[in-house]
């Protein structure tokens, strides 16, 4: 009990402070108004402001990260098992029925993209190319990304790390790259599987189309 009321008050004398500073910071500013002083461009907002958009961003590119493999995997597991579908049961009747081998060959090849695309989509990307702390440093990579940090050594990625928190500017920059860089595969990820969506529906709708084509077909030249 007495811990939970040490945490209110240690929560009171905190909000109490930042409302006086920010009561401060507000006459300073109108003050400066007043005297005609031009007090430069704004800075960014407060630093738990910043944090909180930096963890949201990173949240929603994470999910939306989980979300493309999902339906790439998702994409792999159906063709797959149409693919395997059809070679197990379709193809040995192919001899006997040779009026499947269309619809047979729209739908394997449909697929066939469709399960292409959904690889590459869900395939991991990782640079190859060594990239050394000082490069790093001239923002000639990202040290936030594994890709660019795993190829450092132990040493050199402290080291790395520790300049990088020493210099706020220059964290957020990062920080902001890491966004970017995150947005930029996403694109591409979202982009293959728009392909490979798009194969899977006209393999699907071309397959069943010709199936009752021939279908009719062979009921017109029945006797």
């Amino acid at each position: 009990m007495s811990n939970s009321i040490k945490d209110i008050d240690r929560q009171l004398e905190e909000t109490t402070r930042n409302l006086r500073e920010a009561v401060d910071q507000a006459a300073a500013d109108e003050e400066a108004k007043a005297d005609g002083i031009d007090k430069g461009p704004k800075k960014p907002g407060s630093a738990r402001g910043i944090e909180t958009m930096f963890r949201t961003s990173y949240n929603v590119q994470m999910d939306l990260t989980g979300l493309a493999d999902n339906k790439a995997n998702m994409m792999i597991s159906i063709n797959g098992i149409i693919i395997s579908i059809i070679i197990a049961s379709v193809a040995p009747k192919l001899d006997t029925n040779p009026w499947l081998l269309i619809p047979t060959t729209i739908f394997l090849l449909g697929t066939l993209i469709s399960i292409i695309y959904a690889i590459l989509a869900a395939r991991p990307r990782v640079s190859s190319d060594p990239i050394t702390l000082n490069a790093l440093k001239h923002s000639r990579g990202n040290i936030l990304f594994f890709g660019d940090f795993a190829n450092l050594r132990e040493r050199e990625f402290v080291d790395g790390m520790h300049d990088l928190l020493e210099d706020r500017a220059v964290l957020y920059e990062t920080m902001i790259r890491n966004i970017y860089g995150l947005g930029i595969i996403l694109k591409k990820k979202f982009a293959l599987l728009q392909v490979a969506y798009t194969a899977f529906m006209m393999a699907l709708v071309l397959g069943v189309l010709s199936f009752i084509g021939v279908f009719i077909w062979i009921l017109l030249r029945a006797p």
